[in-house]
């Protein structure tokens, strides 16, 4: 198995990228003025709008317990990938994929949330895709831990609560085996074509938060998995000096207006 230093020639990938390189990634905060934090994710040609908007009120299974609440919605424009997707609210209900990847994405961040810190208050974490090129889940769990840590800032200098709820931090990104390669986040003709998908959760100190991994053709064996893990490694802490990168800037922008 070729190891995460394989030379660009050697992949073949796409995008001519190597197969540890992230696609070029940038991470935008207060992109929503009327969020109470929010970011735009641009990570190749996948970009996601993450809000947070936070309320005074729980779910009532949750009131009365000092204990607030943290949940996430998913949903796709209807062109983002081109060919027009129709609203899941001309059909009634989220379809079954959408339903899944929310529940993914509530997971993750909930999994970095002091419940008791935040107090009786919900925030609702809206990742809207603007265009997909794969990885929209990943992306969206990533910008969904900026928009919270953001609306987290926004509440203690209101008063709402006495510090930010944060644990850690989490990030998310793909990774998989495309022609007998294992490669680090996948562009849509990657992941359409790889033997191998995963999508790897984790914290900031390393730690696991979810792996879903699928062997379309071939089983995944342990070494491959192994590596796989180390690629996700190195990928999330890129992520995450750019979900750092982007905080900081928000943070200080609330800061200037705050004063101003």
């Amino acid at each position: 198995m070729t190891d995460a230093t394989t030379t660009t020639a050697a992949t073949g990938r796409p995008s001519g990228r190597a197969a540890d390189e992230l696609r070029p990634t940038t991470i935008t905060p207060g992109f929503v003025a009327t969020a109470t934090g929010s970011v735009l994710v641009q990570q190749g040609g996948t970009r996601v709008i993450c809000t947070a908007s936070a309320t005074e009120s729980v779910p009532k299974w949750r009131a009365g317990s000092g204990l607030g609440w943290v949940t996430a919605e998913y949903g796709m424009l209807p062109a983002s990938t081109g060919d027009r997707k129709p609203r899941d609210v001309t059909k009634g209900r989220p379809d079954g994929r959408t339903v899944e990847i929310q529940r993914l994405i509530g997971r993750a961040i909930r999994g970095v949330v002091d419940f008791a810190a935040l107090g009786e208050n919900s925030i609702y974490l809206d990742c809207d895709v603007l265009t997909a090129d794969g990885g929209t889940r990943c992306a969206s769990i990533t910008g969904a831990y900026c928009a919270l840590a953001l609306a987290a800032d926004e509440l203690v200098r209101r008063g709402a609560i006495p510090r930010s709820p944060l644990t850690g931090s989490v990030a998310a990104v793909s990774v998989g085996v495309v022609r007998g390669v294992p490669v680090l986040d996948l562009d849509y003709p990657e992941d359409s074509s790889a033997e191998v998908d995963a999508n790897v959760v984790m914290t900031g100190d390393g730690g696991l938060v979810e792996v879903q991994a699928t062997a379309e053709r071939t089983p995944l064996s342990r070494a491959h998995l192994d590596t796989l893990l180390e690629l996700a490694e190195g990928g999330i802490r890129t992520l995450r000096d750019e979900q750092d990168r982007a905080i900081a800037e928000g943070r200080a922008a609330a800061g200037a207006s705050a004063a101003g």
